[in-house]
């Protein structure tokens, strides 16, 4: 999902030459909102937004809710200011993994030189694919077409020389389009942007380039090479430098694997007691361990990161003694982490856990905790397809019942990525 800047002037076409433009960035049209128009049609047309508590943070806003300034990484309550009408849901993180495996699926069919980069777009390679299914832009319909068919949600895609410019193409293909920029047109699309479309440009160094006149790419792209490096240091002004130029070497990397797993929770108010926060640490642990499980991968390492109310964030963490995506493992390491923690007496904001250092689970070789008890494993797997079928708190550990209320405790979901 991208939310770099666009640019009105960028959103029309630019030829239709496809010559070596054989990369595709395929990016789904604010996925999780959309899974949740699938499952919930009563709902569209209306504004849609998925995320936390009252003090977390949006994870997806549907195109209705965006009209109205909501986006994603926005704080909830400033979201149900912008929104008040607006449509809160929870996130259901295995629905979206269902989905994007059969998003993945599409793509892998398509070619084996496909990276994803998160749950929602991936970048493909498609020069090996050209003979078998047409040039890159009709490969890029037939890609928009068929994760419709098998999904019933949108995809976006951009068709270009480079990861960079694809990327930005599909940017300004959405919602439920196609931009392709051809080698020839690369500098003059490029140069048509605002400077925060160029990849790692955020809000600090935007406004440093601003304030030294730079507004748009076609600037960066004149202005010397020595000038940007007393900017912005050499690395970073050398990189922007060769972006606005149009030069990107990346290639595309088949098969990678998320480098983690991971869910905070922000609380509605700053926690001090530790069994409260326990508690919630345990239950991050269990939505993570789904997770591995759902993106068959295995953790070899976990942390757990504690921001106090004062904002002071710690992170500590434990080299597993097996990868695995069990729970109990999980469960075991954090709160030993946390337990190792002084809690300050105005307590805790942001409490969560990550699973890190992941490898593929089917790969051989790979010794996990599922060998070791194999009967948990079952049991495990077992609530995950319960879950999956009534919903995630249907079914949960008795640790994570509140004995003051007889109901599972309540904010101890977050938003997992």
């Amino acid at each position: 999902m991208s939310r770099a800047p666009r640019s009105e002037a960028a959103r029309r076409s630019w030829g239709d030459d496809d010559a070596g433009c054989t990369i595709l960035h395929v990016d789904m049209d604010a996925f999780f909102a959309s899974v949740e128009l699938l499952d919930h049609p009563e709902l569209r047309g209306k504004p849609v937004i998925v995320g936390g508590q009252h003090r977390g943070v949006v994870s997806a806003a549907s195109y209705e809710a965006r009209a109205f300034g909501v986006h994603s990484a926005m704080p909830v309550t400033r979201a149900r200011m912008l929104c008040p009408q607006g449509v809160f849901l929870p996130g259901r993180h295995q629905r979206y993994a269902e989905v994007s495996r059969q998003v993945m699926t599409v793509l892998g069919d398509v070619t084996p030189v496909m990276e994803p980069v998160s749950i929602d777009e991936a970048f493909l390679d498609v020069a090996g694919a050209v003979r078998r299914m047409g040039s890159p832009v009709a490969i890029a319909r037939w890609i928009r077409a068929e994760v419709r068919a098998r999904t019933g949600v949108t995809a976006s895609v951009g068709a270009a020389g480079t990861k960079h410019v694809a990327k930005l193409a599909s940017t300004h293909a959405k919602p439920d389009g196609l931009m392709l920029v051809p080698v020839a047109a690369t500098l003059p699309f490029l140069h048509s942007l605002p400077v925060g479309a160029l990849w790692g440009v955020g809000e600090k160094t935007r406004a440093v380039l601003e304030r030294r006149g730079l507004e748009t790419v076609a600037d960066i792209a004149a202005t010397p090479l020595a000038a940007l490096h007393r900017m912005l240091g050499v690395a970073a002004g050398q990189k922007l430098h060769e972006l606005a130029w149009g030069i990107d070497d990346r290639r595309v990397v088949p098969g990678r694997v998320e480098k983690s797993v991971g869910t905070e929770t922000t609380f509605p108010e700053d926690i001090t007691d530790r069994t409260i926060l326990e508690t919630v640490l345990l239950d991050q642990a269990h939505q993570c361990a789904a997770r591995l499980r759902a993106d068959a991968v295995l953790a070899a390492t976990v942390s757990i990161k504690v921001r106090m109310a004062d904002f002071t964030t710690l992170t500590r963490s434990r080299t597993l003694p097996a990868p695995t995506d069990l729970a109990h493992d999980l469960v075991t390491a954090v709160r030993d982490l946390l337990g190792a923690v002084s809690i300050p007496p105005d307590g805790v904001r942001l409490l969560g856990v990550r699973a890190e250092r992941l490898v593929d689970a089917r790969s051989t070789g790979v010794q996990g905790a599922l060998d070791e008890d194999p009967q948990r494993a079952r049991a495990e797997r077992a609530m995950d397809g319960v879950r999956a079928r009534f919903g995630p708190g249907v079914l949960r550990p008795a640790s994570l019942m509140d004995t003051t209320r007889g109901s599972a405790f309540p904010g101890a979901r977050g938003d997992i990525s």
